[in-house]
């Protein structure tokens, strides 16, 4: 007889799991654990801190201040509004609507010239070909500000290449005599802006989608009728975009108004350089920059009441009625 052994496990024979415990590391590193959320947006709120909100403050608290003397810009040891009604004098006033025409006029020309370009470049141009279109559009606009305006005196004047070849084709009997009026403000600040205005209306049109659009086509509407139906409305949001960006930064330009509008195309912006530069009043001068803030503020919002309000009514214009329950 043969007799088997069956092997008997021990203690020291069973194989021993151990767990480790592992911590749940906080994404974003040593930063994070400092400062927790709010240090990856750190670069966002420290650039709008230091470059927007103290500026501004800055601002708001000088226009309480005053002139003491011909060699002080401003003093705050005694705060008062006594600048506000200094600042808002008959040349300021009339300067403001003035800037204000501008700023509406060249925001409306922006969109009515941006519409059609940026719906070209965003469904007729070839994606191959839409790079090079699109750097077309940004080159200029990271030319100096400066030297762009400078370029559009030169072509303006009386002597210019633009007054000669107009004068060439008999559309005019002698020289262009449009610069250093509100004209050629308006003209210049169209130029400048523009930019601002294709970006995000392409942007908006682009990401509308070309498959509403093919399926508005197979429902039998035709290219109008698909272009204010469906890509217009898709599109607003770039369109508000764009108008925020021509119009904002359009009311306080000054150096487009310097150099092509002189004493007749003046606008708020060149007052308050003034103050601040030459007459070296810096109260007066922060209670205009306050003022033409808030009266910004008061137009854009005006202008999203409107917006509101006419989507409200297109809205109720496009319903279908229901009678019991049945369209």
């Amino acid at each position: 007889m043969s007799t088997q052994t069956t092997p008997q496990k021990t203690e020291n024979s069973k194989p021993q799991r151990t767990r480790k415990s592992s911590k749940p590391v906080k994404p974003g590193g040593m930063s994070a654990r400092f400062f927790g959320a709010s240090a990856m947006s750190f670069p966002t709120w420290a650039y709008a801190l230091f470059f927007f909100v103290i500026p501004v403050a800055l601002v708001i608290f000088y226009s309480f201040g005053y002139k003491p003397d011909e060699f002080t810009a401003v003093a705050t040891d005694h705060l008062s509004f006594d600048r506000y009604p200094e600042a808002m004098s008959a040349s300021f006033v009339s300067t403001f609507f003035a800037t204000l025409r501008i700023s509406i006029v060249g925001t409306i020309l922006c969109l009515i010239i941006a519409l059609p370009f940026s719906y070209w470049l965003a469904i007729k141009v070839s994606p191959a070909r839409r790079s090079l279109a699109l750097a077309l559009v940004m080159v200029p606009f990271w030319t100096n500000f400066l030297v762009r305006t400078l370029g559009w005196q030169i072509m303006l004047s009386p002597d210019g290449f633009l007054s000669k070849w107009m004068q060439g084709l008999g559309l005019l009997d002698g020289p262009l005599d449009i610069l250093y009026t509100r004209s050629a403000v308006q003209i210049g600040v169209v130029y400048n802006y523009l930019p601002l205005m294709i970006l995000p209306l392409f942007v908006a049109i682009d990401a509308s989608g070309q498959k509403l659009r093919e399926a508005s086509y197979d429902l039998g509407a035709g290219k109008v009728t698909t272009f204010l139906r469906v890509t217009l409305p898709m599109a607003m949001p770039g369109v508000v975009s764009g108008c925020l960006l021509v119009f904002i930064p359009l009311n306080g330009d000054y150096v487009t108004a310097t150099v092509l509008g002189g004493a007749s195309g003046s606008m708020v912006g060149q007052l308050i350089a003034n103050q601040f530069n030459t007459a070296q009043n810096w109260a007066v001068g922060a209670a205009m920059a306050v003022i033409l803030i808030l009266a910004t503020l008061v137009v854009v919002g005006i202008g999203f009441g409107l917006l509101k309000l006419g989507q409200m009514i297109a809205a109720k214009l496009n319903s279908v009625p229901l009678t019991d329950g049945r369209a």
